[in-house]
Protein backbone atom coordinates (compact mmCIF):
# COMPACT_ATOMS: atom_id res chain seq x y z
CA UNK A 1 0.00 0.00 0.00
CA UNK A 2 1.23 3.34 -0.67
CA UNK A 3 2.50 5.73 2.23
CA UNK A 4 -0.49 7.45 3.51
CA UNK A 5 1.14 10.91 4.73
CA UNK A 6 2.39 13.06 2.22
CA UNK A 7 4.75 16.06 2.44
CA UNK A 8 2.16 17.93 5.13
CA UNK A 9 0.15 15.19 6.81
CA UNK A 10 -2.87 13.18 4.52
CA UNK A 11 -4.67 15.37 2.40
CA UNK A 12 -7.45 14.60 -0.16
CA UNK A 13 -11.09 15.24 -1.59
CA UNK A 14 -13.13 15.04 1.19
CA UNK A 15 -15.00 11.96 1.46
CA UNK A 16 -13.29 10.23 -1.36
CA UNK A 17 -9.67 9.80 0.30
CA UNK A 18 -10.48 11.43 3.04
CA UNK A 19 -13.72 9.75 4.46
CA UNK A 20 -14.83 9.97 7.89
CA UNK A 21 -14.11 6.55 8.66
CA UNK A 22 -10.47 7.06 7.14
CA UNK A 23 -10.30 10.12 9.94
CA UNK A 24 -11.81 8.07 12.79
CA UNK A 25 -9.28 4.97 11.95
CA UNK A 26 -6.78 7.15 11.72
CA UNK A 27 -6.75 9.21 14.62
CA UNK A 28 -7.24 6.24 17.06
CA UNK A 29 -3.81 5.21 15.63
CA UNK A 30 -2.09 8.68 16.37
CA UNK A 31 -3.54 8.46 20.38
CA UNK A 32 -1.82 5.29 20.40
CA UNK A 33 1.26 6.51 19.15
CA UNK A 34 1.36 9.95 20.27
CA UNK A 35 -1.03 9.78 23.24
CA UNK A 36 -0.50 6.59 25.16
CA UNK A 37 3.18 5.64 24.17
CA UNK A 38 4.36 8.79 25.06
CA UNK A 39 2.49 9.37 28.95
CA UNK A 40 3.67 8.74 32.47
CA UNK A 41 1.94 5.48 32.95
CA UNK A 42 -1.53 6.67 34.42
CA UNK A 43 -1.97 9.71 33.41
CA UNK A 44 -4.91 10.97 31.19
CA UNK A 45 -3.21 12.05 27.41
CA UNK A 46 -4.62 15.13 26.42
CA UNK A 47 -5.17 16.28 22.67
CA UNK A 48 -6.06 19.83 21.19
CA UNK A 49 -8.08 19.57 17.72
CA UNK A 50 -8.99 22.59 15.61
CA UNK A 51 -9.81 23.21 12.03
CA UNK A 52 -9.94 25.75 8.66
CA UNK A 53 -13.96 26.57 7.71
CA UNK A 54 -14.19 24.37 5.14
CA UNK A 55 -18.01 22.67 5.11
CA UNK A 56 -15.65 19.28 5.12
CA UNK A 57 -14.12 20.21 8.13
CA UNK A 58 -17.16 19.66 10.51
CA UNK A 59 -17.46 16.16 9.53
CA UNK A 60 -13.61 14.91 9.73
CA UNK A 61 -13.24 17.36 12.82
CA UNK A 62 -15.91 15.17 14.66
CA UNK A 63 -14.42 11.67 13.41
CA UNK A 64 -11.43 12.89 14.32
CA UNK A 65 -12.34 13.60 18.11
CA UNK A 66 -14.37 10.75 17.85
CA UNK A 67 -11.58 8.31 17.56
CA UNK A 68 -8.88 10.08 20.40
CA UNK A 69 -11.70 10.35 22.83
CA UNK A 70 -12.96 6.73 22.24
CA UNK A 71 -9.33 5.70 22.59
CA UNK A 72 -8.56 7.53 25.93
CA UNK A 73 -7.22 10.52 25.35
CA UNK A 74 -9.34 13.89 26.26
CA UNK A 75 -9.94 16.32 23.59
CA UNK A 76 -10.11 20.01 23.61
CA UNK A 77 -12.06 21.19 20.78
CA UNK A 78 -10.40 24.50 19.47
CA UNK A 79 -12.73 25.30 16.40
CA UNK A 80 -11.84 27.67 13.56
CA UNK A 81 -8.33 28.60 14.10
CA UNK A 82 -5.00 28.65 11.97
CA UNK A 83 -2.45 26.32 11.87
CA UNK A 84 -0.05 28.13 13.94
CA UNK A 85 -2.75 28.56 16.74
CA UNK A 86 -3.22 24.48 17.03
CA UNK A 87 0.57 24.43 17.27
CA UNK A 88 0.90 26.92 20.02
CA UNK A 89 -1.95 25.66 22.06
CA UNK A 90 -0.73 22.08 22.28
CA UNK A 91 2.95 23.72 23.51
CA UNK A 92 0.48 26.27 25.66
CA UNK A 93 -1.36 23.87 27.83
CA UNK A 94 1.02 21.15 27.77
CA UNK A 95 -1.02 18.77 25.75
CA UNK A 96 0.32 15.49 23.95
CA UNK A 97 -0.45 15.80 20.78
CA UNK A 98 -2.53 18.21 18.33
CA UNK A 99 -4.53 17.98 14.75
CA UNK A 100 -4.84 20.38 12.62
CA UNK A 101 -7.63 19.42 9.71
CA UNK A 102 -6.85 21.72 6.74
CA UNK A 103 -5.84 21.53 2.94
CA UNK A 104 -4.30 24.95 3.43
CA UNK A 105 -4.29 26.77 0.08
CA UNK A 106 -6.69 24.04 -1.68
CA UNK A 107 -9.69 24.48 -2.72
CA UNK A 108 -12.89 23.75 -0.70
CA UNK A 109 -13.44 19.93 -1.95
CA UNK A 110 -9.93 18.86 -0.51
CA UNK A 111 -9.12 18.65 3.38
CA UNK A 112 -6.61 17.51 5.05
CA UNK A 113 -5.16 16.04 8.58
CA UNK A 114 -1.72 17.26 10.28
CA UNK A 115 -0.94 15.56 13.50
CA UNK A 116 1.47 17.80 15.78
CA UNK A 117 3.64 16.12 18.39
CA UNK A 118 3.78 17.35 21.73
CA UNK A 119 5.20 21.18 22.23
CA UNK A 120 3.66 21.73 18.92
CA UNK A 121 5.78 20.51 16.55
CA UNK A 122 5.48 18.43 13.12
CA UNK A 123 5.96 14.57 13.56
CA UNK A 124 8.92 13.22 12.05
CA UNK A 125 8.84 10.34 9.55
CA UNK A 126 8.88 7.74 11.83
CA UNK A 127 6.35 8.61 14.00
CA UNK A 128 4.16 9.54 10.82
CA UNK A 129 5.23 5.38 9.93
CA UNK A 130 4.06 4.19 13.46
CA UNK A 131 0.36 5.81 13.31
CA UNK A 132 0.34 3.82 9.55
CA UNK A 133 1.41 0.61 11.37
CA UNK A 134 -0.79 0.91 14.16
CA UNK A 135 -3.72 1.49 12.04
CA UNK A 136 -3.40 -2.27 10.52
CA UNK A 137 -4.00 -3.02 14.73
CA UNK A 138 -7.52 -3.04 17.14
CA UNK A 139 -7.65 -0.03 18.72
CA UNK A 140 -7.90 0.21 22.44
CA UNK A 141 -11.66 0.25 23.81
CA UNK A 142 -11.70 1.76 27.40
CA UNK A 143 -15.15 2.09 29.26
CA UNK A 144 -16.63 4.17 31.55
CA UNK A 145 -14.38 6.50 33.16
CA UNK A 146 -11.12 5.17 30.79
CA UNK A 147 -13.26 6.84 27.57
CA UNK A 148 -11.67 10.20 26.64
CA UNK A 149 -14.05 13.33 27.26
CA UNK A 150 -14.50 16.24 24.81
CA UNK A 151 -14.26 19.68 25.90
CA UNK A 152 -14.74 23.06 24.17
CA UNK A 153 -11.52 24.90 24.79
CA UNK A 154 -13.08 28.17 25.59
CA UNK A 155 -9.85 30.64 25.40
CA UNK A 156 -8.34 29.33 22.56
CA UNK A 157 -8.71 32.54 20.47
CA UNK A 158 -7.71 34.54 23.19
CA UNK A 159 -4.79 32.82 23.84
CA UNK A 160 -3.25 32.93 20.63
CA UNK A 161 -4.10 36.48 20.44
CA UNK A 162 -2.09 37.69 23.34
CA UNK A 163 0.59 34.98 22.25
CA UNK A 164 1.08 37.15 19.16
CA UNK A 165 0.70 40.40 21.12
CA UNK A 166 3.47 39.83 22.80
CA UNK A 167 5.60 39.07 20.06
CA UNK A 168 5.62 42.76 19.24
CA UNK A 169 7.65 43.74 22.42
CA UNK A 170 5.76 46.63 22.52
CA UNK A 171 5.60 48.19 19.40
CA UNK A 172 2.60 49.82 17.87
CA UNK A 173 1.05 49.66 15.15
CA UNK A 174 -0.78 53.06 15.35
CA UNK A 175 -0.76 55.14 12.25
CA UNK A 176 -0.64 52.37 9.87
CA UNK A 177 -3.25 51.32 7.54
CA UNK A 178 -3.43 47.97 6.80
CA UNK A 179 -5.20 45.91 4.39
CA UNK A 180 -6.06 42.11 5.39
CA UNK A 181 -7.07 39.28 2.95
CA UNK A 182 -8.00 36.42 4.89
CA UNK A 183 -9.02 34.01 1.86
CA UNK A 184 -12.02 32.99 3.92
CA UNK A 185 -10.25 30.87 5.39
CA UNK A 186 -9.10 30.32 9.23
CA UNK A 187 -7.51 33.97 10.11
CA UNK A 188 -11.37 35.35 9.06
CA UNK A 189 -11.91 36.16 13.02
CA UNK A 190 -7.91 36.29 14.72
CA UNK A 191 -6.07 38.46 12.21
CA UNK A 192 -8.10 40.98 12.10
CA UNK A 193 -8.69 41.37 15.32
CA UNK A 194 -4.79 41.21 16.03
CA UNK A 195 -3.71 43.63 13.97
CA UNK A 196 -6.33 45.74 15.01
CA UNK A 197 -5.30 45.37 19.10
CA UNK A 198 -2.17 46.42 17.81
CA UNK A 199 -2.81 49.49 16.88
CA UNK A 200 -3.48 49.76 13.29
CA UNK A 201 -6.08 50.64 11.29
CA UNK A 202 -7.38 47.54 9.68
CA UNK A 203 -9.57 47.12 6.17
CA UNK A 204 -10.33 43.46 5.55
CA UNK A 205 -11.74 41.36 2.73
CA UNK A 206 -11.87 37.71 2.36
CA UNK A 207 -13.19 37.13 5.53
CA UNK A 208 -16.60 36.18 5.10
CA UNK A 209 -16.00 32.28 5.16
CA UNK A 210 -18.93 30.17 3.86
CA UNK A 211 -18.03 26.71 3.93
CA UNK A 212 -16.98 27.26 0.33
CA UNK A 213 -15.49 30.01 -0.76
CA UNK A 214 -12.02 28.90 1.60
CA UNK A 215 -8.97 30.21 -1.53
CA UNK A 216 -11.79 31.27 -4.08
CA UNK A 217 -10.31 34.76 -5.77
CA UNK A 218 -8.56 35.51 -2.37
CA UNK A 219 -5.63 34.66 -0.32
CA UNK A 220 -1.90 34.27 -0.81
CA UNK A 221 -2.38 32.11 -4.14
CA UNK A 222 -4.93 35.40 -5.75
CA UNK A 223 -2.99 38.64 -4.82
CA UNK A 224 -5.34 41.04 -7.11
CA UNK A 225 -7.96 41.43 -4.58
CA UNK A 226 -5.84 43.06 -2.17
CA UNK A 227 -3.54 44.84 -4.52
CA UNK A 228 -6.64 46.44 -5.36
CA UNK A 229 -7.67 47.42 -2.35
CA UNK A 230 -4.40 48.63 -1.28
CA UNK A 231 -4.63 50.99 -4.08
CA UNK A 232 -7.76 52.12 -3.12
CA UNK A 233 -8.07 52.91 0.28
CA UNK A 234 -4.28 54.46 -0.39
CA UNK A 235 -3.04 51.89 2.68
CA UNK A 236 0.79 51.38 4.11
CA UNK A 237 1.01 47.94 2.95
CA UNK A 238 -1.26 44.90 2.41
CA UNK A 239 -1.26 41.27 4.21
CA UNK A 240 -2.31 38.03 2.40
CA UNK A 241 -3.28 34.81 4.23
CA UNK A 242 -3.55 31.15 2.93
CA UNK A 243 -6.73 28.90 4.35
CA UNK A 244 -4.75 28.09 7.20
CA UNK A 245 -2.95 30.83 7.79
CA UNK A 246 0.25 29.43 8.40
CA UNK A 247 2.02 31.78 5.41
CA UNK A 248 2.12 35.26 4.84
CA UNK A 249 2.77 37.54 1.89
CA UNK A 250 2.34 41.15 1.74
CA UNK A 251 2.27 43.99 -1.05
CA UNK A 252 3.72 47.32 -0.98
CA UNK A 253 1.26 50.99 -1.09
CA UNK A 254 1.52 51.19 -5.07
CA UNK A 255 0.52 47.07 -4.62
CA UNK A 256 3.68 45.64 -6.02
CA UNK A 257 3.99 42.23 -4.15
CA UNK A 258 6.61 41.49 -1.41
CA UNK A 259 7.57 37.80 -1.59
CA UNK A 260 8.78 35.80 1.42
CA UNK A 261 12.09 35.90 0.03
CA UNK A 262 11.65 40.08 0.81
CA UNK A 263 9.74 39.72 3.92
CA UNK A 264 12.99 36.84 5.33
CA UNK A 265 15.31 39.46 4.27
CA UNK A 266 13.28 42.56 5.99
CA UNK A 267 13.12 40.93 9.44
CA UNK A 268 16.29 39.12 9.38
CA UNK A 269 18.24 42.68 9.40
CA UNK A 270 15.55 44.00 11.56
CA UNK A 271 16.72 41.09 14.09
CA UNK A 272 20.75 41.18 13.53
CA UNK A 273 20.76 45.08 14.39
CA UNK A 274 18.39 44.16 17.32
CA UNK A 275 21.42 41.34 17.96
CA UNK A 276 19.03 38.44 17.89
CA UNK A 277 19.32 37.03 15.08
CA UNK A 278 21.29 33.35 16.11
CA UNK A 279 24.84 33.52 14.25
CA UNK A 280 23.66 36.05 12.37
CA UNK A 281 21.85 33.31 9.94
CA UNK A 282 19.17 32.84 7.77
CA UNK A 283 17.57 29.24 7.09
CA UNK A 284 16.07 29.33 3.18
CA UNK A 285 15.81 26.91 0.62
CA UNK A 286 17.48 26.30 -2.84
CA UNK A 287 14.21 28.13 -3.94
CA UNK A 288 15.11 31.45 -2.60
CA UNK A 289 16.60 34.20 -5.34
CA UNK A 290 19.83 34.91 -5.76
CA UNK A 291 18.92 38.20 -4.92
CA UNK A 292 18.33 36.73 -1.46
CA UNK A 293 21.76 35.54 -1.10
CA UNK A 294 23.11 38.53 -2.23
CA UNK A 295 21.53 41.58 -0.18
CA UNK A 296 22.27 38.98 2.75
CA UNK A 297 26.18 39.20 2.02
CA UNK A 298 26.03 42.96 1.65
CA UNK A 299 23.96 43.28 5.08
CA UNK A 300 26.17 40.53 7.06
CA UNK A 301 23.67 37.82 6.98
CA UNK A 302 24.72 34.47 6.38
CA UNK A 303 22.58 31.89 4.45
CA UNK A 304 22.38 28.14 5.17
CA UNK A 305 20.20 26.42 2.43
CA UNK A 306 18.10 23.38 2.53
CA UNK A 307 15.66 20.89 0.05
CA UNK A 308 12.28 22.64 -0.53
CA UNK A 309 9.76 22.16 2.27
CA UNK A 310 9.21 23.90 5.61
CA UNK A 311 10.23 20.80 7.04
CA UNK A 312 13.81 21.21 6.05
CA UNK A 313 13.77 24.44 7.11
CA UNK A 314 12.61 23.23 10.49
CA UNK A 315 14.93 20.55 10.55
CA UNK A 316 18.23 23.00 9.69
CA UNK A 317 16.38 25.86 12.45
CA UNK A 318 16.25 23.27 15.27
CA UNK A 319 19.14 21.05 14.46
CA UNK A 320 21.67 24.26 14.97
CA UNK A 321 19.66 26.76 16.92
CA UNK A 322 18.61 29.45 14.49
CA UNK A 323 15.68 31.37 15.15
CA UNK A 324 14.49 32.79 11.39
CA UNK A 325 14.02 30.49 8.85
CA UNK A 326 11.28 30.23 5.66
CA UNK A 327 10.26 29.91 2.19
CA UNK A 328 10.13 32.22 -0.85
CA UNK A 329 6.41 30.82 -0.43
CA UNK A 330 6.06 33.08 2.41
CA UNK A 331 5.99 30.55 5.35
CA UNK A 332 8.21 32.09 7.65
CA UNK A 333 9.19 30.39 10.87
CA UNK A 334 10.32 32.06 13.89
CA UNK A 335 11.54 30.12 16.89
CA UNK A 336 11.49 32.46 19.43
CA UNK A 337 7.86 32.62 18.87
CA UNK A 338 6.36 29.35 17.29
CA UNK A 339 7.11 25.58 15.86
CA UNK A 340 5.72 26.39 12.50
CA UNK A 341 4.82 28.52 9.78
CA UNK A 342 2.74 31.41 11.35
CA UNK A 343 1.42 34.27 8.81
CA UNK A 344 -0.32 36.51 11.72
CA UNK A 345 2.83 36.37 13.44
CA UNK A 346 4.98 37.25 10.14
CA UNK A 347 2.33 40.19 9.53
CA UNK A 348 2.62 41.22 12.55
CA UNK A 349 6.32 41.05 12.47
CA UNK A 350 7.01 43.24 9.47
CA UNK A 351 3.84 45.86 10.22
CA UNK A 352 5.93 46.37 13.14
CA UNK A 353 9.74 46.34 10.87
CA UNK A 354 7.57 49.42 9.24
CA UNK A 355 6.30 51.52 12.09
CA UNK A 356 9.98 51.07 14.09
CA UNK A 357 11.39 51.98 11.15
CA UNK A 358 8.74 55.05 9.70
CA UNK A 359 10.20 53.32 6.26
CA UNK A 360 7.92 51.86 3.60
CA UNK A 361 7.78 48.55 2.97
CA UNK A 362 8.90 48.86 -0.29
CA UNK A 363 11.59 50.66 0.90
CA UNK A 364 12.99 47.96 3.65
CA UNK A 365 12.30 45.42 0.56
CA UNK A 366 15.16 47.35 -1.75
CA UNK A 367 17.54 47.93 1.20
CA UNK A 368 16.97 43.99 2.05
CA UNK A 369 17.08 43.12 -1.74
CA UNK A 370 17.05 43.21 -5.27
CA UNK A 371 14.84 40.34 -7.02
CA UNK A 372 16.61 38.37 -10.40
CA UNK A 373 13.98 37.82 -12.61
CA UNK A 374 13.44 34.13 -12.23
CA UNK A 375 11.35 31.64 -14.82
CA UNK A 376 10.78 28.25 -14.06
CA UNK A 377 9.38 25.66 -16.39
CA UNK A 378 8.36 21.96 -15.22
CA UNK A 379 8.98 19.48 -18.36
CA UNK A 380 6.48 16.89 -18.03
CA UNK A 381 7.02 12.82 -19.33
CA UNK A 382 10.68 12.53 -18.19
CA UNK A 383 12.61 10.03 -16.38
CA UNK A 384 13.50 12.39 -13.22
CA UNK A 385 15.43 9.72 -11.86
CA UNK A 386 18.55 10.51 -14.30
CA UNK A 387 18.31 14.08 -13.90
CA UNK A 388 21.38 14.48 -11.56
CA UNK A 389 23.25 12.25 -13.08
CA UNK A 390 22.75 12.37 -16.95
CA UNK A 391 25.92 13.60 -18.57
CA UNK A 392 24.45 15.79 -21.41
CA UNK A 393 21.82 17.33 -19.61
CA UNK A 394 24.83 18.00 -16.74
CA UNK A 395 27.21 19.71 -19.48
CA UNK A 396 24.02 21.71 -20.75
CA UNK A 397 23.28 23.17 -16.85
CA UNK A 398 27.09 23.62 -16.78
CA UNK A 399 27.14 25.38 -20.24
CA UNK A 400 24.10 27.95 -18.97
CA UNK A 401 26.12 28.66 -15.32
CA UNK A 402 29.06 29.61 -17.15
CA UNK A 403 27.12 31.99 -19.34
CA UNK A 404 25.51 33.53 -16.78
CA UNK A 405 28.61 33.23 -13.91
CA UNK A 406 28.17 34.87 -10.95
CA UNK A 407 24.64 37.13 -12.18
CA UNK A 408 22.31 34.13 -12.18
CA UNK A 409 21.95 30.89 -11.24
CA UNK A 410 20.47 27.25 -12.29
CA UNK A 411 18.51 24.92 -10.40
CA UNK A 412 17.27 21.66 -11.75
CA UNK A 413 14.55 19.93 -9.26
CA UNK A 414 13.18 16.64 -9.91
CA UNK A 415 9.54 16.27 -8.85
CA UNK A 416 9.04 13.89 -5.35
CA UNK A 417 5.91 12.09 -6.74
CA UNK A 418 5.46 12.52 -10.88
CA UNK A 419 7.98 12.00 -14.00
CA UNK A 420 8.93 15.85 -13.82
CA UNK A 421 12.02 17.93 -13.67
CA UNK A 422 11.60 21.60 -12.29
CA UNK A 423 13.90 23.83 -14.58
CA UNK A 424 14.70 27.10 -12.99
CA UNK A 425 16.79 30.08 -13.95
CA UNK A 426 17.52 33.18 -12.74
CA UNK A 427 19.34 35.61 -14.80
CA UNK A 428 19.46 39.93 -15.10
CA UNK A 429 16.70 40.15 -17.19
CA UNK A 430 13.88 38.72 -17.69
CA UNK A 431 14.14 37.99 -21.55
CA UNK A 432 17.70 36.47 -20.81
CA UNK A 433 16.28 34.10 -17.95
CA UNK A 434 13.56 32.95 -19.98
CA UNK A 435 15.70 31.87 -23.04
CA UNK A 436 18.18 30.26 -20.61
CA UNK A 437 15.21 28.43 -19.07
CA UNK A 438 13.82 27.26 -21.95
CA UNK A 439 16.97 26.31 -24.11
CA UNK A 440 17.50 24.20 -20.71
CA UNK A 441 14.32 22.39 -20.55
CA UNK A 442 14.64 21.63 -24.30
CA UNK A 443 17.47 19.64 -23.44
CA UNK A 444 15.76 17.99 -20.31
CA UNK A 445 12.89 16.83 -22.70
CA UNK A 446 15.19 15.50 -25.43
CA UNK A 447 17.76 13.31 -23.27
CA UNK A 448 15.13 12.50 -20.45
CA UNK A 449 12.29 11.32 -22.46
CA UNK A 450 10.04 8.57 -21.27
Amino acid sequence: MARLFGTDGVRGVANELLTAELALTLSQSAATILGHRQVTPGTRPTAVVARDPRISGEFISAAVQAGIASSGVDVFDAGVLPTPAAAFLVADINADFGVMISASHNPAPDNGIKFLARGGHKLDDAAEDAIETEMGRTPPRPTGADVGRVSRFADAEDRYLVHLLRSLNGISLKGLKIVLDCAHGAAAGVSPQAFTDAGAEVIVIGAEPDGLNINEGYGSTHLGPLQDTVREHRADLGISHDGDADRCLAVDHTGEIIDGDQIMGILAIAQKEAGTLVDDTLVVTVMSNLGLKLGMEAAGVKLVETAVGDRYVLAAMRGAGYNLGGEQSGHLIFADYATTGDGLLTGLQLAARVAATGRSVRTLAAEAMTRLPQVLINVKGVDRTRVKTHQPVQEAVAQVEARLGATGRVLLRPSGTEPVVRVMVEAPTADLARAESEALADVVKAELAL
